[in-house]
């Protein structure tokens, strides 16, 4: 499959060192740039991308916004948020509005390609432990009353899927969740499917998100990976 990927950011120079990153290999076709996330809903519904590259700070409409428009609407595209800054509140609550992960703007090529395939394919590109950064340096107004929220939640789990939840949280795969619980990979994905349809989520990033939340890591002791 040919990754069809659209380029937003204020700056010239960045866009046209991505195009020349990503446009320079067969898998992966730039189909559209912008330069502002006030453009981003026509040029997606025009060309389709699977994933788009949003830089979070722009003049006019941030990437912020453009990232909780774009997961509102009907099978839209993965979005991975491009920042220079490795804990940042806005990153935070893309994250939480369903981006599928983010790159430092500085981050080796080969890892950038590696990050839009990942995405492509269904996987989030954020490890357990920035996950915990994020939420350690980043705490916004009101943590113990989103601690409340996230664990009534979670309420909604059987056992095996609150037990699924809690290896998403940890940053597990599919695989490693199977082996773990003594089950089969299938069964952990439809286990994760309805995580995230009676969560009302849209990838496991955000599962993990509101398992770190709700505080299950540290009361089953997990560690920094």
């Amino acid at each position: 499959m040919t990754i069809r990927v659209l380029l937003v950011d204020d700056d010239a120079l960045v866009r046209a060192g991505l195009r020349l990153m990503l446009g320079g290999t067969p898998d992966i076709e730039i189909v559209g740039e912008a330069a502002d996330g006030g453009q981003v809903v026509r040029l997606v519904e025009e060309q389709r991308p699977h994933v788009v590259l949003m830089d979070i700070r722009m003049p006019t409409v941030d990437g912020l916004t453009a990232t909780e428009t774009l997961r509102r609407g009907n099978r839209p595209p993965e979005v991975v948020v491009l920042t220079t800054f490795h804990a940042d509140a806005q990153v935070l609550r893309a994250l939480r509005a369903g981006a599928a992960g983010f790159l430092l703007k500085d981050t080796p090529p080969a890892e950038i390609l590696a990050a839009v395939r990942k995405v492509a394919s269904g996987e989030p590109v954020l490890s357990p432990a920035v996950t915990r950064q994020l939420i350690q340096h980043v705490t916004p107004a009101g943590y113990d009353s989103r601690r409340v929220r996230a664990r009534k939640a979670l309420t909604v789990l059987g056992e095996r899927e609150s037990e699924v939840a809690l290896g998403v949280g940890r940053g597990q795969t599919n695989a490693e969740i199977a082996g773990s619980l003594y089950m089969s990979v299938p069964t952990v994905k439809t286990h994760v499917s309805r995580i995230l349809t009676k969560l009302d989520l849209n990838n496991r990033v955000q599962v993990a998100l509101l398992v770190h939340d709700a505080g299950l890591l540290e009361e089953a002791g997990t560690s920094d990976e």
